[in-house]
């Protein structure tokens, strides 16, 4: 067993206690803000408390509990904040899921899968026009539509008319009742390895995972943090982790309207150019598009890293070279390092359950325990360990699916996380871990040998650069292992590449010759049969969302695309094919 030799700390009751709080500590303190022209439109905690109140009136008026929650199909937003703030507030669980499932018509059977599966009496969305293709989906017919902008939609709710409240409706009585078991949230999972899951999130899970992050990062007491924000409140990383450290703590979350996407990334620098938080959380692609913009604007170094505690990577590991340039580039502007880290987590822990609390040199690391959890380390050979949590924040289990629940946990309770990790340093469990990718990702080559897919990704991607998106790693039952690579298009035009398509795959001399090049630089710091790689394609048609090649927190679902596109990997492993590179 792994666990902290530190207990864990107090405890708060709700999300709602939270609130209360702040309303009466720093009433006039900004909690959310998002942009409104050139500015922000924002509310106090004051503010904030008296709508969630006035919101959860009108919930509880239309007979909305425990038993019919809320779906919610919006980005970020102040409304989508409350809304679901008052759902917690008594007892009305909220659902919020990918936008992308509203508005990408293809996958619109992700959203028909959420609805039946969450059965809501309530959608909500921010804007009835933009959304309105997926609201008159008959999955909806039996639900009120509730929106911030009905864009005088037919039979759409003003979300205005929920901030009058509803007199005679005893809010308190409903916030008295709710305990550490009540449901909170429905998060449904990536679906990455099967039908996305509707995760159970408690009162306890949210308020327990708030705590553990308090425990190891103290700072957040000392003043209150302050951050500028994109990453998506459908996922456990924006809406539960970011979200609750700003309430637990009393910060100001000012909402971010960018993306780390070439169309949407000037936004985010604006909006960073504007606000200097205490805390930056990205993911390691939106850290990469920062470093370029940071490089090019000396005020903007000046107000990001003006007042900055700690700089927060998930998702994957942070490349190196933009690990130091974010440690250059603040020593430069400020003398001093702000903790650069990250932790490890799932939907089903809330999520954090490792990091990695004290300062060190490279990306990678995912650290320690977190107070109050124990992990179960189940040997998988060469030193790797498949992971098992215990503790406040796991999810009692999945809506709907008493199968899935009950094997999703061992005899002894602990929950069967899938990942696998390896200790730093074998001989000294206190320098922490590093995540070694899913045990189901991970494969055996014809000879006997084991691939582990996600530290090979990482290496392969670096070597890589920006000709390559991402790439999937095959090899099963096969020789060697190959590579099928999602080329950076916008990289490879902007080079004056020549491609040409062949049937689902790429050729092109030119690109060959440098991937062929940077490939052979990999192979030569690896050269062992579990990470040589022998073979490779470039894909010439993206990933596709609808098809479920695409995740909604972006990631490659594996499995699926080395399945859906069977004839290019067998292709792959025809050396005689001009589409395959041989190495």
């Amino acid at each position: 067993m792994y666990r902290s030799q530190y207990q864990l700390g107090p405890i708060s009751e709700s999300t709602g206690v939270w609130l209360h709080h702040w309303a009466q500590t720093a009433p006039d303190r900004i909690f959310l803000a998002e942009r409104s022209g050139a500015g922000w439109r924002s509310e106090t905690y004051r503010s904030a408390l008296q709508k969630v109140r006035s919101i959860a009136q009108v919930l509880l008026a239309r007979g909305l509990g425990a038993h019919t929650p809320i779906l919610i199909i919006s980005g970020n937003g102040i409304d989508h904040g409350l809304l679901s703030l008052a759902g917690q507030y008594v007892g009305v669980p909220v659902a919020p899921v990918a936008e992308q499932y509203a508005l990408i018509h293809v996958a619109h059977d992700r959203l028909r899968h959420a609805a039946n599966l969450i059965r809501p009496k309530l959608v909500y969305t921010n804007d009835a026009g933009e959304y309105g293709d997926a609201l008159d989906l008959d999955v909806f017919e039996d639900c009120e539509i509730v929106s911030s902008n009905t864009r005088e939609r037919p039979g759409t709710v003003d979300f205005r008319e929920f901030l009058k409240g509803c007199n005679g409706v005893d809010v308190d009585a409903a916030f008295a009742q709710l305990t550490p078991d009540t449901l909170a949230k429905i998060l449904l999972t990536s679906g990455s390895t099967s039908t996305p899951k509707g995760v159970l999130t408690t009162q306890r899970m949210l308020c327990a995972n708030q705590a553990m992050i308090v425990d190891s990062l103290p700072f957040l007491e000392l003043r209150p943090p302050i951050i500028v924000d994109w990453l998506p409140w459908n996922h456990v990383f924006g809406g539960s982790h970011n979200f609750n450290i700003i309430l637990a703590n009393g910060g100001s979350l000012f909402i971010d309207d960018g993306k780390p996407m070439k169309e949407l990334f000037k936004r985010t620098v604006e909006n960073l150019s504007l606000i200097a938080g205490t805390m930056s959380f990205n993911v390691p692609v939106g850290f990469g598009m920062l470093v370029d913009a940071l490089r090019q604007d000396e005020q903007l170094r000046r107000t990001y890293f003006g007042q900055l505690d700690m700089i927060f990577y998930a998702g994957a590991s942070l490349p190196q070279d933009v690990w130091t340039a974010l440690e250059s580039m603040a020593k430069e502007t400020c003398g001093t390092v702000p903790l650069m880290t990250s932790s490890w987590g799932l939907t089903e822990t809330a999520p954090a359950t490792m990091i990695q609390q004290e300062p060190i040199d490279r990306s990678g690391v995912v650290g320690v325990p977190m107070t109050g959890v124990t992990l179960k380390l189940v040997p998988q050979g060469d030193q790797l360990y498949e992971m098992r949590v215990k503790g406040p924040n796991v999810t009692p289990g999945y809506l709907g699916d008493v199968q899935k629940t009950k094997a999703s946990f061992d005899g002894e309770g602990f929950f069967l996380t899938g990942d696998a990790m390896r200790f730093i340093d074998f001989g000294d469990p206190a320098k922490g871990m590093c995540f070694a990718g899913r045990i189901s990702d991970d494969f055996k080559l014809l000879t006997g040998t084991w691939v582990r897919v996600s530290p090979l990704r990482e290496e392969l991607l670096d070597c890589l650069g920006s000709v390559a998106k991402d790439l999937v790693i095959a090899g099963a039952d096969q020789a060697d292992i190959g590579v099928l690579i999602v080329p950076n298009l916008i990289e490879l035009n902007a080079r004056g590449f020549i491609l040409v398509e062949d049937n689902g795959a790429l050729l092109g001399a030119a690109l060959f010759k440098e991937i062929h090049q940077r490939l052979a630089v990999c192979n030569r710091a690896g050269p062992g049969g579990s990470t040589r790689v022998a073979r490779a394609l470039i894909l010439s048609e993206p990933p596709s969302l609808a098809d479920l090649e695409v995740t909604a927190k972006g990631n490659l679902n594996n499995r699926k695309i080395l399945n859906r596109r069977g004839a290019l990997l067998k292709r792959l492993y025809d050396s005689a094919d001009p589409a395959t590179m041989t190495l």
